[in-house]
C-alpha cells in the first residue's frame, strides 16, 4: 500500500541524490589518496603536505561563496551544478599526470568546480520542499546518505587502485565518477520541474560582444582563475590572508543584510551565524580524518586483517559506511520523535554532535594506552573512534544544510548557503594548523621519517586536546539553545 503523497518525498530528491552519490564519489576517491600522495609520491615533509590538504580544502569551501551568488543572480542552480561537474571532471582527470605542476592545476580545476557544484545542488534540494514541510529535515539526511554511499565506495575502489597500482590510474577513476554524476544529472532533470532554472534566461544569453555572452563570460573567467587558486594552494600564507578578507566581508554583508531586516529575518539570521561558528569548530576537528587521522592510520594502527595488511586510505570508508548504516535510523528518528513532539530542536542537535566528536576523540586517546612499545593502537579503537564521530556528524551536517534552507531569507539563500560553506573554509585551514601539531619537530623541519612509538604521543597529545575543546564548545552552545529557540520563531 502506498504512502500519502504528503509523506512520499519529491522525486527529484533521488535525482538529486545520485548526482552528489558520484559526485562525491569522485571528491573522495581523490582526498582519501591526497595527504598519502603528496607524503610519499611528491615526498612532501608532512607539515608542507598538511598544509596543503588544509589550503585546498578551505578554498574549496571558499569557492562556494561566489558559486551560491553566481547562481542566484544569473545562471540559476541547474546550470552552475553543470558547469562545476564538468570543471571537476577536467580536474580529476589533470590529477592523472604524475607531476607537481599538473598536481597544483588539478587542484585548481576542482577548486573551481565544487565552488559551483556544492552549494547549488543543496539550494535547490531545499526548494523541493516548502518551508514548513516536516519531511524536510528526513530528505537532507536521505541526500547526505547519498553523499556518503559516494564517500564509501571512493576509498575502496579509488584509495586500492592508487595505492596498489599507481597513484594515476586512482585519481583517473576518480573522475571517471563525476562524469557519472554530471549524467545522472542530465538525465534525470525533468523530474526537477521548473525548479533551479536561471532567474532572467534572457539576460544570460544576450550578447556582450566579441562573441561572448553572460554565460560563456562566465565560463571564459572560470578557467582564467585557475593559475591563481594553483599559486594559493601553494602559497598557504597568502591563502589566509585572502580567506580571513573574504570571511570578513562576507559575514559582515550577512550581519548587515540582518540588521536591515525585519525582527523575524533578523533573528532568525542571527541564529544562522552562531551556529555557524559552531559548525566551523565541528569541521576543524572532523577533518583530521583526512589529513593527521590518515597518517595516524598509517603509522600508528594495526591494520592487519586475516594476514593482509589494510591500505591506510581505506579507513576513510568507515564514516561513510557508518553513516549509510546509520542515516535511515536517524532520519526516521527525527520523523518519529516530531510526532511525538519531542523531537530536538536545531540547536540541541548541534550540541550532540559537538558532544560526541569530542568522545569519539577521547578514545583515540584511550586507544594508545593499550599500544605496546611499537606505538601500535588496536583497530578497534579507531573504528570506535570513528562511530562516535559519524554519530555527532548525523546531529549536525544534515540538519545544517537543512536549517540554513529553512531560517534564510528567500532572496539570498544561495549567498547564505555559500557563507554556511565559508565556514568549513575556515574550518579545513584550522584543520591543517592543528593537524601540523602532530608532526614531531625533526619531522618539521627535514621530512625525516619517525618510528611509530615516538609520533603517538603527540597524535595522543593532540587529540585529547581537540576532545576536550569540543566537549567544552558543546556544553556552551547548551547554555544558549533557549535563546536560540526563540530566535528561531517557530521553526524546528
Amino acid at each position: 500500500m502506498s504512502l500519502p503523497a504528503k509523506q512520499n518525498h519529491p522525486r527529484g530528491l533521488y535525482i538529486l541524490f545520485f548526482a552528489e552519490l558520484w559526485e562525491r564519489f569522485s571528491f573522495y576517491g581523490m582526498r582519501a589518496l591526497l595527504t598519502l600522495y603528496m607524503v610519499k609520491e611528491l615526498i612532501y615533509a608532512d607539515e608542507k603536505a598538511y598544509g596543503v590538504y588544509g589550503a585546498y580544502g578551505a578554498l574549496v569551501y571558499t569557492a562556494p561563496v561566489l558559486g551560491g551568488l553566481i547562481a542566484d543572480k544569473l545562471l540559476g542552480h541547474r546550470k552552475a551544478i553543470q558547469l562545476g561537474a564538468i570543471i571537476m571532471a577536467m580536474g580529476h582527470f589533470t590529477m592523472a599526470f604524475n607531476t607537481e605542476t599538473t598536481f597544483y592545476i588539478a587542484l585548481a580545476l576542482l577548486i573551481i568546480g565544487n565552488g559551483f557544484f556544492k552549494p547549488n545542488i543543496s539550494s535547490l534540494l531545499g526548494k523541493l520542499y516548502e518551508e514548513d514541510d516536516p519531511r524536510r529535515d528526513g530528505g537532507f539526511t536521505i541526500f547526505y546518505m547519498g553523499i556518503n554511499m559516494g564517500a564509501l565506495l571512493a576509498p575502496l575502489a579509488c584509495g586500492t587502485i592508487g595505492e596498489l597500482y599507481g597513484w594515476h590510474y586512482g585519481f583517473g577513476l576518480a573522475g571517471i565518477g563525476m562524469l557519472a554524476g554530471l549524467l545522472v544529472f542530465r538525465l534525470g532533470e525533468k523530474r526537477l520541474g521548473e525548479k533551479g532554472l536561471p532567474p532572467d534566461d534572457e539576460k544570460l544569453k544576450k550578447s556582450i560582444g566579441f562573441g561572448f555572452n553572460c554565460h560563456r563570460l562566465i565560463i571564459l573567467l572560470s578557467f582564467l582563475t585557475v593559475p591563481l587558486f594553483a599559486m594559493l594552494v601553494n602559497q598557504n600564507q597568502m591563502m589566509s590572508y585572502i580567506l580571513g578578507f573574504t570571511g570578513l566581508v562576507m559575514l559582515g554583508s550577512l550581519f548587515w543584510n540582518a540588521l536591515q531586516s525585519g525582527q523575524v529575518e533578523r533573528e532568525r539570521v542571527f541564529v544562522i551565524l552562531i551556529l555557524t561558528f559552531f559548525s566551523m569548530l565541528f569541521w576543524s576537528f572532523f577533518e583530521q580524518a583526512g589529513s593527521s587521522l590518515t597518517l595516524f592510520t598509517d603509522r600508528n594502527v594495526d591494520r592487519n586483517l586475516l594476514g593482509w595488511e589494510i591500505p591506510a586510505s581505506l579507513f576513510q570508508s568507515v564514516n561513510p559506511a557508518f553513516i549509510i548504516f546509520l542515516a535511515p535510523l536517524f532520519s526516521w528518528l527525527w520523523i518519529s520523535l516530531s510526532r511525538v513532539r519531542r523531537e530536538p530542536s536545531t540547536p540541541m542537535k548541534f550540541v550532540l554532535g559537538m558532544v560526541q566528536l569530542g568522545l569519539g576523540f577521547w578514545v583515540f586517546v584511550l586507544g594508545a594506552t593499550f599500544a605496546g612499545e611499537d606505538g601500535i593502537v588496536p583497530m578497534f579503537f579507531l573504528l570506535a573512534g570513528y562511530f562516535l564521530h559519524t554519530t555527532g556528524e548525523l546531529c549536525l551536517s544534515p540538519v545544517g544544510l537543512s536549517m540554513v534552507t529553512k531560517l534564510a531569507p528567500g532572496q539570498i539563500v544561495g549567498f547564505v548557503m555559500g557563507t554556511w560553506f565559508l565556514s568549513s573554509a575556515f574550518a579545513h585551514h584550522i584543520a591543517g594548523i592543528i593537524a601540523k601539531l602532530t608532526s614531531l619537530p625533526q619531522n618539521m623541519e627535514t621530512g625525516a621519517s619517525v618510528s611509530a612509538a615516538e609520533s603517538l604521543g603527540n597524535y595522543s597529545h593532540v587529540f585529547g586536546q581537540i576532545g576536550l575543546v569540543a566537549v567544552g564548545a558543546g556544553l556552551v552552545l547548551w547554555l544558549l539553545v533557549p535563546l536560540l529557540r526563540k530566535w528561531m520563531h517557530g521553526v524546528h
